[in-house]
């Protein structure tokens, strides 16, 4: 196994991954909060977490990889109340919707999907330990975590406590008495209807970053290898994550920070407060699929921020769909060549353990599918291979049949007997009328194949 360098937000550099435990990997990932439709910005970053993780089990590491389910939240509370529902009601739907999703874009389910709901005791406990230390306290609406107290606070968004960061820290939702401070746990007020729970630390809910400290370290333990999410996370939420836990625990929480580019449109920032947001459902009724999006993302580094054109996305559309027609003639026709399994192979990780860069790994592989002095049989196996991390389905490629109306089967004959007869310019008036009827005619070593438009 070779080294692998991931950028960690931490220490702003890339670093060489040595796990905690040789050869194992714990991985955090903040999930969804689960009041409404997840758009395509939020999807990009569970491809990070995808490709990282398909990355790691590509380069030999077994993988526990954790995600959160925010399913308690100023957001869901006024989401359940405004479309009549009960919280449990409200966050199972959008769940639904989110796992159905990440299957449609062929993202891995995460080993263990941990609800915030159902974690309240640990929330409970670590709020508990932070206030008999000192660095929490109770005011009149919740409890509050003291940052001036933790000497190290900021050091992942590289912020000395001054009047910009409090400034910041002051548009937290959760509001403080103290713009410093953060809400651990929230006060119930009638606002919150039904939803609360009867603690030693008061009746109410969690704060929204307690909740991912708790189920962090109580699937992963105390220190874990790897958190991801948006950069946007970074601070406060990842930011508040470290001060309360490393106070909690006296240990360091995490050791690789690894965050992804945000989505942006002419607008900006993706984002529902912006009104310009964009899902997958709202992609398919374009005439899209889920992996056209998965590969626009596979071409730009995770880093880096996608700039989203519908214009990128119809070239993402048209370059997945002459790998699947390549992959397809692959399998019905075989090239004699040689064995360059091991340098592609060589080719391709060197890429992964460059800070994965998907999209140099990408260029390794339609290299690799378009070489054909590689022995075909081989080459499939080198590519579906390698699809183990692009996750573009290749091992699924297969050629579909579908019904051809009569009057376009009149079209392609004439259209081939155009073309027998070298009237290159008649034919190619015949296939725009069969584009115009809704099909489109592709000429293989086999004969035209007629697929839908």
């Amino acid at each position: 196994m070779g080294k692998l360098y991931l950028y960690n937000s931490l220490t702003r550099k890339k670093e060489e991954f040595k796990p905690i435990k040789k050869g194992q990997v714990g991985m955090y990932t903040c999930g969804p909060t689960v009041y409404w439709y997840q758009h395509i910005g939020n999807f990009r970053t569970m491809l990070l977490n995808d490709f990282l993780r398909r990355t790691l089990g590509f380069l030999g590491y077994k993988v526990k990889h954790v995600m959160n389910i925010t399913d308690v939240d100023d957001k869901t509370i006024k989401a359940s109340q405004k479309e009549g529902i009960t919280l449990k009601a409200l966050t199972s739907k959008y769940e639904k919707i989110f796992f159905n999703d990440l299957l449609e874009l062929n993202i891995l389910r995460p080993t263990i999907v941990s609800s915030a709901v159902d974690s309240i005791p640990e929330m409970v406990e670590m709020i508990k330990k932070l206030i008999d230390k000192g660095y929490a306290y109770k005011s009149e609406d919740g409890v509050y975590f003291s940052i001036s107290k933790f000497k190290n606070y900021g050091k992942l968004a590289q912020l000395e406590k001054s009047k910009k960061t409090k400034a910041r820290v002051r548009s937290d939702e959760y509001g403080k008495e103290n713009s410093q401070d953060f809400a651990l746990w929230k006060f119930y007020t009638p606002e919150d209807g039904d939803v609360f729970w009867e603690t030693e630390i008061g009746k109410g809910r969690p704060g929204w970053h307690i909740e991912c400290s708790a189920m962090g370290i109580s699937n992963l333990g105390e220190s874990f290898d790897i958190h991801t999410g948006g950069v946007d996370l970074l601070f406060p939420h990842h930011t508040n994550e470290i001060a309360q836990s490393e106070t909690a625990t006296g240990k360091k929480f995490v050791n690789y920070w690894i965050h992804g580019g945000l989505v942006t449109m002419k607008e900006g920032k993706m984002s529902k407060s912006l009104g310009n947001i964009l899902t997958l459902d709202e992609l398919k009724k374009q005439g899209y699929e889920s992996v056209h999006y998965r590969y626009y993302c596979l071409q730009t580094h995770y880093r880096k921020p996608l700039a989203f054109t519908f214009e990128g996305l119809d070239a993402a559309r048209s370059a997945y769909e002459r790998v699947r027609r390549k992959v397809i003639e692959m399998k019905m026709t075989k090239h004699k060549g040689s064995d360059k399994s091991e340098e592609y192979r060589g080719e391709f990780e060197k890429a992964l353990y460059d800070d994965m860069n998907i999209p140099a790994a990408l260029q390794v592989f339609l290299k690799t599918l378009d070489d054909d002095a590689f022995e075909s049989k081989k080459r499939i196996e080198m590519i579906e291979h390698m699809d183990s991390v692009l996750g573009l389905g290749i091992s699924e490629m297969k050629e579909e049949k579908i019904d051809v109306p009569e009057e376009v089967q009149k079209l392609v004959d004439s259209r081939e007997r155009l073309r027998k007869n070298k009237m290159w310019a008649e034919s190619d008036i015949i296939r725009q009328r069969i584009l115009e009827k809704g099909y489109r005619i592709l000429d293989t070593p086999h004969g035209p194949k007629v697929e839908k438009a």
